[in-house]
């Protein structure tokens, strides 16, 4: 009997090891999973990200509209609230396809320790907020290390994407945003922003409107929901949680999530998912 036990124990390992490494083998390197309709979704992104700056805009606070500031054409500026009035075609904003990008801004165990948030990828770029730094900001602003901007999140998300688990990155799209408007919004910084704050792109999920389930390569808006209550947060399989805009609605009117817009547009096809995969829940850890 123990003989038997020592060859089994291995063997269900190897099975749990295989078929967590064809989930994440069914998606393709430009893929990622999504929800829509209380479904498990996939996106194709065939372009990079676009972050649109208008000439009217201060993306960098400096009082220059961009117009007559070329510096602030030289990085891309990712800002949520920041909304411009046209999307990446020159299309008016309000025709633009949304994507609700779901950021876990709870944490599942208070964590008080600034140096679980994540670091910058490749390095980052010139004053990001990374590492223990980021992690002291987040602490002092929420009181805790929230999910969204740990290395290792307590709960599964569909980005970084699961062929290329780095956190702060996900396939095509921006490695940092803007966190400044977003501070300034909730009470947690000068409003109005005096300057950028770039953080990590954070963990995310994402979430589409029912309409949109099946739709070819079109630009999307991101819009950033703050999802504040871990029950409200979807299972890697779609079991549970929030998965669809109806669901997302609720949860806003409840008080238990915040969307805002942005200037931050993705272009992608959505098509419901063949399999029932799951997301690359293996970037949570138990």
């Amino acid at each position: 009997m123990i003989r038997s036990q020592s060859l089994v124990l291995p063997l269900f390992a190897a099975v749990l090891l295989l078929a967590g490494t064809t989930a994440s083998a069914q998606l393709a390197a430009n893929q990622t999973n999504g929800f829509g309709n209380s479904r498990l979704v996939t996106f194709t992104y065939l372009q990079n990200f676009d972050c649109v700056d208008q000439p009217a805009l201060d993306l960098d606070f400096n009082k220059i509209k961009a117009q007559s500031d070329p510096n602030e054409m030289q990085t891309p500026i990712c800002q949520p609230v920041t909304e411009p009035t046209q999307d990446p075609t020159g299309g008016d904003i309000k025709h633009t396809a949304h994507l609700y990008v779901f950021v876990p801004m709870f944490s599942v165990d208070n964590d008080q320790n600034p140096n679980d948030a994540m670091p910058c990828p490749n390095g980052g770029r010139p004053g990001e907020l990374c590492g223990p730094a980021l992690g002291a900001a987040l602490i002092s602003a929420f009181g805790f290390v929230p999910e969204a901007w740990k290395t290792h999140p307590l709960v599964a998300t569909q980005c970084p994407d699961p062929n290329h688990p780095v956190p702060g990155t996900c396939t095509m799209h921006a490695s940092s945003v803007d966190l400044s408007v977003t501070l300034a919004a909730l009470g947690k910084a000068a409003n109005p922003p005096t300057g950028n704050m770039f953080v990590p792109t954070p963990n995310h999920d994402h979430v589409v409107d029912n309409s949109r389930v099946d739709t070819g390569p079109i630009w999307w808006e991101v819009r950033p929901v703050l999802i504040m209550d871990q029950s409200d947060w979807p299972a890697p399989d779609g079991s549970s949680g929030i998965t669809s805009a109806k669901a997302m609605d609720d949860a806003e009117a409840a008080g238990r999530a915040i969307e805002v817009g942005s200037n931050f547009f993705l272009f992608f096809s959505s098509s419901q998912a063949t399999s029932a995969a799951s997301p690359h829940s293996g970037h949570a850890m138990p």
